[in-house]
């Protein structure tokens, strides 16, 4: 019974490392993104997209707190450059959210050139619309 249990843990820990992320097909922070998920365990498909706004809209991303890319990663959309630990925090703690946002390109985010010049504040996407609240800041 252990056996079957710790077997099943790993099977729906391997399934939550997977992660679906569209982006503009002229993008290339985008690709960096999906690197930078890579290198932290995340196995990720990219899909090239021309409807990135609407694909946000459908996941409950409000217009002002897209980012360039939408990623999906075990039943949570993840819209911008969010840091791993950030999304790390996200599938542990498992909230009743749609998912969490970066908006915009910060310099210096994961995938993004340049040097981080103020916090990262990341927003939780609440399922049944409403106002984004603030989730992590790093």
């Amino acid at each position: 019974m252990a056996l079957l249990a710790t077997s099943l843990t790993a099977v729906h820990a391997a399934e939550a490392r997977k992660a679906v992320l569209y982006k503009n097909p002229q993008c290339g922070c985008c690709e960096g993104y999906a690197d930078y998920l890579r290198q932290n365990g995340f196995e990720v498909e990219v899909k090239p997209s021309n409807d990135l706004a609407e694909i946000s809209r459908k996941a409950g991303v409000p217009a002002d707190f897209q980012g360039c890319h939408t990623t999906f990663i075990d039943g949570y959309v993840v819209d911008g450059h969010v840091p791993v630990k950030i999304v790390e925090k996200l599938l542990t703690e498992r909230p009743d959210v749609a998912g969490i946002a970066l908006p915009g390109m910060p310099m210096g985010s994961p995938g993004m050139g340049g040097e981080k010049t103020e916090p990262f504040t990341v927003y939780a996407l609440p399922k049944t619309g409403g106002e984004p609240a603030v989730y992590a800041t790093e």
